[in-house]
């Protein structure tokens, strides 16, 4: 057991809920996740006695962040850019470094109450389980709602936040002060998007409420700590909620790609192709050759100076060069970035110091240089923006060409 060296606090003081159901009681203590007092009062609520069981709001990766400093050095990255989640990869370094920025803002380790009361359960012998679902399937469950359009605008803004060390936002602060780390970090998207804001809040409401339902087995009082956002979502959901648990979760965990029809990239690789077409069947073999050299020097050269900037290998810079302009004969989702950073990755490799330097690295723009993977994510970012701009660049000269 820990030995309590806080000042006493009263936890029933702070915002909380009870809910009663299938013979279990449920206290749901709302939290702030930049608050001292958030972690006294925590400690105080583990330590009464009073429950035989603990939930914390968190998954299982967030988990390990908080406990195991080693964690990102465990990473297999030929593996992330495998399975083509190295964008996920990139949001969660930048929820890192928004994290970073605020300890040393505020003076204490966001989502410390988190990590104190699951501390303080196992310390105690008491069963603890983690309520919140994975944070990659919250990321790509929030991107699956979005347009195009809202996904780039919240791809830049993420991207920008790794290279700005800037104070965080009163505004940002505030919001964290209701309780829920992924709302505040997307910001005012969050708050614009009712999309978004299902995904970072109403859907875990919903998951985290079923996971209480699901972990609570022998346990007759089970403190809940929670965001204080998340305190009357997850109790309205608790109390009223008939779905099956475990249908629910593997329903909100889905990521429901197969449903999904790539309308978008459907609709541009059309235009291109149809572009290259007309211009053939219209302007002769003169003006169709001009089109797809158009199309090749704007996306293999922009392609490549995203390589350049991102000081890649050259071998990854040239394999994203020659995969850019292959757009209309790409499978969806694979894009030159992947490539770009597959060949840097295995080119350059990242050590073992790399991965434990990660969080200090991503603070500033010198260190995503210096760090050899965060020159990967780099490589991928300015490869992809490079070749995205190329395309749109070589669309409209092509339309300007066509309509002339």
């Amino acid at each position: 057991m820990t030995e309590d060296i806080s000042p006493i606090v009263d936890w029933r003081a702070q915002p909380h809920a009870e809910v009663e159901r299938d013979g279990v009681r449920y206290t749901l203590l709302g939290t702030a996740h930049v608050s001292r007092t958030s972690v006294d009062a925590v400690r105080a609520a583990v330590a009464s006695g009073e429950f035989d069981g603990v939930a914390v709001e968190l998954d299982e990766q967030r988990y390990k962040a908080l406990n195991d400093s080693d964690a990102l050095a465990k990473l297999d990255l030929v593996k992330v850019i495998k399975d083509r989640k190295l964008a996920m990869f990139a949001a969660n370094l930048g929820l890192a470094a928004y994290q970073r920025r605020l300890a040393e803002q505020l003076g204490i380790e966001p989502g410390a109450e988190l990590k104190t009361a699951a501390s303080e359960a196992i310390a105690r012998d008491l069963p603890m389980n983690l309520i919140d679902r994975d944070v990659g399937q919250t990321f790509r469950r929030a991107m699956h709602k979005l347009g195009f359009w809202q996904r780039m605008k919240i791809g830049s803004g993420i991207a920008a936040s790794l290279f700005v060390d800037e104070e965080v936002s009163p505004d940002q602060i505030e919001g964290l002060k209701e309780g829920d780390m992924l709302e505040s970090s997307f910001g005012e998207f969050a708050s614009g998007s009712p999309a978004l804001y299902s995904a970072l809040i109403d859907e875990r409401d919903q998951y985290m409420a079923a996971r209480l339902r699901e972990t609570a087995d022998a346990s007759r009082h089970v403190l809940a700590v929670v965001g204080a956002g998340h305190l009357k979502g997850i109790a309205n959901y608790l109390a009223t909620d008939t779905r099956e648990p475990a249908a629910l979760i593997e329903e909100l965990s889905a990521s429901n790609k197969k449903k999904r029809i790539p309308w978008f990239s459907i609709a541009l690789t059309a235009l291109i192709l149809g572009g290259f077409a007309w211009g053939f069947m219209h302007g002769g073999a003169a003006l169709g050759k001009q089109l797809v050299l158009q199309w090749i020097m704007w996306t293999a050269g922009l392609t490549a100076l995203g390589g350049i900037l991102a000081l890649a290998h050259p071998l990854a810079t040239l394999a994203a060069t020659i995969m850019a302009p292959l757009k209309p004969f790409r499978p969806p989702g694979l894009s030159s970035g992947i490539f770009a950073a597959l060949a840097q990755v295995r080119l350059v490799r990242p050590t073992y110091a790399d991965f434990l330097a990660l969080r200090d690295d991503a603070q500033s723009l010198r260190g995503w240089y210096h760090n050899r993977v965060c020159r990967v994510i780099l490589v991928f970012m300015l490869t992809n923006f490079g070749t995205i701009a190329g395309e749109w660049i070589a669309i409209a000269n092509g339309a300007r060409h066509l309509v002339g």
